[in-house]
């Protein structure tokens, strides 16, 4: 019996070891393919509609791949592809009125550096979607329990945060009485960058539930919401926006108030 579950378990990690590599491999070549007609383009308008497509496709088919369709695995599903509509089409209708986005500035014009772009791109998407893609390459199935539902009400939440945070930003720049200025209501009152507080609580919530049917070495696959916080901690999130706030009201008064009792990323009690 126990060679029989051996074995079991061994086709069982072979499969999600084959979609896992399908995957990766259909996330490159988006990535690649974006890249090539972006460069000759010159145009970085679809970089963020391809990233957040591809979560969606990827979630999807490696769903279809895992060919089991537990609950776990649709509901995790469904959470990615709510998560990729919002996000894709807000930024993309933001960057269709902006016109450009000023990460891009000097690399629209460099082939070479517009490369290395799309192909961090393809290492986010992979990255942050490991959990989801490992549960639904998973044959094997637990009952929902704690972990599910404290899960997706993290991701509920995380879901909610940036969505709230977003749209307040968009009608604060909307209104032409708020031209020059920088935002400090709402979810902006309570941390600098509320919407991204939300992506972490997001992926954060969707590992948790994934974490329901994993074992052993699979549990590594916490580095997704570590990579997320990580990636918008110090590298390609808070720290250019805060460099290029510094850089525009660094002398406001208002603005280092703001800094001073507006925490970075995690909100806490004001006393």
């Amino acid at each position: 019996m126990l060679e029989y579950h051996l074995i079991l378990q061994k086709l069982s990690d072979m499969k999600m070891g084959s979609t896992l590599a399908k995957c990766a491999a259909t996330d490159l070549g988006i990535q690649w393919a974006g890249w090539a007609i972006a460069a000759a383009l010159k145009t970085e308008k679809f970089y963020d509609l391809a990233g957040s497509s591809t979560f969606i496709l990827l979630a999807h088919l490696s769903r279809f791949w895992g060919g089991t369709g537990h609950v776990r695995q649709n509901v995790q599903t469904g959470l990615v592809t709510a998560w990729g509509l919002r996000l894709g089409t807000f930024l993309f209708m933001r960057i269709l009125k902006d016109g450009q986005d000023r990460r891009f500035n000097n690399v629209r014009d460099s082939p070479g550096t517009f490369f290395v772009y799309w192909s961090v791109q393809a290492i986010w998407v992979f990255m942050t979607l490991l959990p989801t893609l490992m549960l639904n390459s998973e044959s094997r199935d637990e009952p929902l329990g704690v972990r599910d539902y404290v899960g997706w009400g993290i991701w509920g939440l995380g879901f909610a945060t940036e969505a709230i945070a977003d749209q307040q930003k968009w009608l604060f720049k909307q209104n032409p009485d708020n031209a020059g200025k920088f935002i400090k209501s709402g979810l902006w009152a309570y941390s600098r960058h509320p919407n991204y507080l939300g992506e972490v609580l997001q992926w954060s919530g969707l590992w948790l539930s994934a974490s329901s049917v994993m074992q052993g070495s699979q549990h590594l696959s916490v580095v997704s919401p570590l990579f997320v916080w990580f990636l918008l901690r110090h590298v390609s999130g808070i720290p250019i926006l805060e460099k290029q706030a510094m850089k525009k009201w660094g002398s406001d008064p208002g603005f280092q108030e703001y800094i001073k009792n507006t925490p970075l990323l995690w909100p806490h009690p004001k006393f």
